[in-house]
């Protein structure tokens, strides 16, 4: 027998004794048949049944998969809380490439871990799974939302997540330059994947000058097929200090992975807002201050980015698109909300989206 006593010593200590812990569940799964390792990682269920996605992907270490799901569902508390949502949060990651060792097997073995649950927690789609995915998933798990319409699902949720990025970046042109248009704004994209590119057509439509960046060439080229008028950087650092045809930006999008802003970014941002749809963007505690000290306006990204938990949420109740996105549209008033917060506390957005957020679990609790 291998001894692993103290293999997961620091995960450990995260969960118990850290400011990121306070996780009332987290669950390690293994099927050897399909090759299934998982964490599934409850964080609060005081607003209701933890709701979040299933991140598929190639972790370095078991170690980073586990941290990466414990603050992925300690997000999704205060996002679902500050969208008004009645569920807690949680959040799921399958360690692996999706591109080669996801199956039908693996998917299924997954679903009967989830359902192992009873409801405790509900998943969806999320980095490196799909709509289809979660079709094979729910065949074992009635707990799986973001399925397809023909599986009585509400079909791809990044449709959604865009629009509230955008209502998001709306809200903050509106509270720094006192127009909500993004007419002749720049706007630098990072990341154009499921979310992103969704996200260039609204900008494009309001009148913004759009420039991308991403690392698959693929992702690119499909935005600039659509959108020939899109310019793009080489990569994010090039995107982030202006080094495009547009030149500066106004606003800065991460939409790939979390981490995006952090000691090496922030001081060289050309932007004055930061609002995208990735999770978790500060990389660590005191980005948010760094970003206020420059004057750069920091939408937080679990509020603009809720569009997408709001449709999955949706789903469980009987799917209405027109009912979801007017709730989506809510999300520019609610950020409008956190930056008068903060202007009153003297604290970051990101703080001030955080005390919100705790009063509603807090008052959820003590019910």
């Amino acid at each position: 027998m291998t001894d692993v006593s103290g293999a997961h010593a620091d995960v450990l200590h995260t969960l118990f004794h850290s400011d990121q812990g306070g996780h009332e569940q987290v669950v390690l799964c293994q099927d050897r048949s399909s090759g299934l390792k998982a964490v599934i990682a409850i964080h609060s269920t005081a607003l209701g049944p933890a709701l979040g996605g299933t991140r598929f992907y190639p972790y370095a270490s078991e170690q980073e998969a586990v941290a990466d799901a414990l603050n992925l569902a300690r997000g999704m508390s205060y996002k679902n809380a500050m969208a008004g949502l009645d569920h807690g949060g949680g959040k799921a990651v399958i360690i692996g490439d999706p591109e080669t060792l996801k199956s039908e097997e693996l998917l299924l073995a997954y679903g009967r871990f989830v359902a192992s649950l009873g409801g405790r927690y509900v998943t969806a789609c999320d980095v490196g799974t799909y709509v289809a995915d979660m079709d094979v998933v729910a065949r074992e798990c009635r707990w799986t939302t973001g399925r397809s319409p023909e599986n009585g699902g509400a079909g791809d949720s990044s449709v959604l997540t865009a629009y509230g990025v955008f209502q998001g970046m709306r809200a903050s042109a509106q509270h720094l330059w006192g127009d909500p248009s993004l007419h002749g704004r720049t706007v630098g994209v990072a990341g154009v994947g499921k979310v992103g590119h969704h996200l260039v057509r609204h900008l494009l439509d309001d009148g913004a000058r759009v420039v991308i960046t991403d690392v698959r060439a693929e992702s690119v080229r499909r935005i600039v097929d659509e959108h020939p008028s899109v310019a793009v950087a080489a990569d994010t650092d090039a995107l982030i200090r202006g080094d495009s045809p547009f030149g500066g930006l106004d606003i800065y999008a991460p939409c790939a992975l979390g981490g995006a802003l952090g000691d090496e970014t922030v001081p060289v941002l050309t932007a004055r807002i930061v609002c995208g749809a990735a999770n978790n963007q500060l990389a660590h505690p005191g980005v948010e201050k760094d970003l206020a000290d420059r004057g750069i306006l920091y939408a937080p990204d679990y509020v603009v980015n809720a569009g997408g938990v709001i449709q999955v949420a949706d789903e469980l109740h009987g799917f209405d698109f027109e009912r979801c996105r007017a709730k989506a549209a809510k999300i520019f008033d609610t950020t409008l909300a956190i930056f008068a917060r903060a202007k009153e506390d003297g604290i970051p957005p990101a703080a001030a989206a955080d005390r919100i957020a705790e009063q509603r679990m807090a008052e959820a609790r003590r019910g």
